[in-house]
């Protein structure tokens, strides 16, 4: 499977889960970083984030109140193109100034309770 690095590593939409955390996903419809054609279970790459339905209209790239599916850009365009470009990331500056809250499933799975500390020499 052959992607661009925009398609697998930038944000293109963020969906609400059942729960009420947020994926975030690429272009691909997969968490940020994945590239697989299978099917994927969002829930360990879920998150908390608090976005509102006026948050919502300013990330969507159409201004889209709608919380549960949020659009970054126009799928038929490519982000990189310069006049998407720009405002683009002006709805990546407001989405990174949300505050996540407390670890991934996925992060729990692979640290663990304890997180050991660096040893450094003297």
């Amino acid at each position: 499977m052959k992607s661009k690095f925009l398609e697998i590593f930038y944000p293109y939409c963020i969906e609400r889960l059942e729960d009420g955390r947020y994926v975030i996903l690429n272009r691909n419809y997969k968490p940020l970083g994945v590239m697989t054609s299978e099917r994927i279970d969002y829930g360990p790459y879920a998150v908390s984030l608090k976005i509102t339905p006026s948050v919502a209209s300013k990330i969507s790239w159409k201004g889209d109140a709608d919380i549960t599916r949020i659009y970054l850009y126009q799928s038929r365009h490519t982000v990189c193109e310069s006049y998407e470009w720009k405002a683009y990331t002006e709805r990546l500056k407001v989405l990174s100034s949300r505050v996540v809250e407390g670890k991934t499933d996925l992060e729990e799975a692979m640290l663990g309770e304890e997180i050991a500390t660096p040893q450094i020499p003297t």
